[in-house]
């Protein structure tokens, strides 16, 4: 049997998290970088040194190169829209960093642009490989702790001032669209309505205590989930010196918890109590957001390869996506109104 030739992959956005992209593209055998796109001639230069790839600077010409069959766009969250239009048009399969985008109507466009287009588009919520977190699904899919009861998400972070100074976008709500919830929450968020399911309502409050930015760096909020259940959310960026990511799922038989994506407390009525032996793989980024490794991005890179040859949906769509979104938007709103809002 003749081994399939790599799809081609471009990356859009040079900065830090392209770098985790390039790596896990490279370490499959399905898939090659091939070609980077960067804001500047000179950064462009920068990015073909540092990628050993070739560069451009101005995405007609990138996306005109038929070696493309993938484009991962890792620009800053409210630059995600443009660049995938351009992407579809051009006929590219979509592979973008979390958030999908900052409002709830650019990644509406965003994802018909796609399916106008008839390209796939998957969204980086690597997070959903963890091992530790497969169990606690399957689980909860099998009935082994009943009905839901209540979801929490912790997500006590910090980030040193310098995290924000360094970037012109991060913390701002063009750029960013917020901060501590829809840059680094998110991930928690996402595993949080992928278990409990469609969130209903929400009270949120949502602060600036430390970080001179315009987004928030500590914040909180009640959810009612569709299906009757409670949940809440505690996050920030100030929270010194961060700890390790928190799920916790209960249901009427039990209950399950994952702290930096491992299972740390397994307790269902009628099985003994038991640790699970974990695995970290993926890593935390509870106070370095580059302390976590690329095996996890790898595996959404091959599950995209994988979608792209059989015809199948990416592990995380576009509307997935879009739900996380649109309840960290719901806890803004509902900061700022200082009322429950409906979704």
């Amino acid at each position: 049997m003749t081994k399939q030739k790599p799809l081609g992959f471009g990356i859009i956005g040079t900065g830090a998290i392209a770098g985790m992209h390039a790596a896990a593209i490279n370490a499959f055998e399905g898939s090659e970088l091939v070609a980077v796109l960067s804001s500047t001639q000179s950064r462009a230069k920068q990015a073909a040194e540092k990628f050993n790839v070739p560069a451009d600077f101005e995405i007609d010409q990138f996306l005109r190169r038929e070696d493309i069959d993938v484009v991962c766009i890792c620009t800053h969250s409210g630059n995600h829209l443009e660049p995938a239009i351009e992407a579809a048009k051009a006929g590219k399969h979509i592979l973008l960093e979390k958030p999908i985008e900052v409002s709830t109507e650019r990644a509406d466009l965003l994802i018909n642009a796609c399916e106008q287009a008839g390209v796939k588009l998957g969204v980086i919520f690597q997070n959903r490989l963890k091992p530790g977190y497969l169990k606690l699904k399957e689980a909860v899919k099998a009935g082994k702790i009943g009905k839901l009861l209540m979801g929490t998400a912790a997500i006590n972070w910090y980030r040193d001032p310098s995290y924000y100074s360094s970037s012109s976008w991060k913390g701002t709500k063009e750029g960013d669209g917020g901060a501590a919830l829809i840059n680094q929450g998110v991930h928690t968020i996402d595993l949080l309505l992928d278990i409990m399911g469609d969130a209903e309502a929400v009270y949120g409050q949502v602060k600036t205590m430390v970080h001179q930015i315009e987004g928030e760096d500590l914040a909180t909020a009640i959810v009612n989930f569709k299906n009757g259940a409670l949940g809440s959310i505690t996050g920030g960026t100030s929270l010194f010196p961060g700890n390790p990511e928190r799920l916790e799922i209960y249901g009427e038989k039990g209950n399950i918890i994952l702290e930096g994506g491992k299972i740390i407390a397994w307790n269902i009525k009628g099985e003994e109590t038991q640790m699970i032996p974990g695995s970290d793989i993926g890593g935390s980024g509870a106070s370095d957001p580059m302390a976590i490794d690329f095996k996890l991005h790898q595996g959404q890179i091959e599950d995209m390869v994988n979608a792209i040859r059989t015809d199948n949906t990416p592990v995380v769509t576009g509307q997935d996506a879009k739900r996380s979104l649109a309840l960290i938007l719901g806890i803004y709103s509902s900061s700022l109104q200082d009322k429950k809002v409906y979704l």
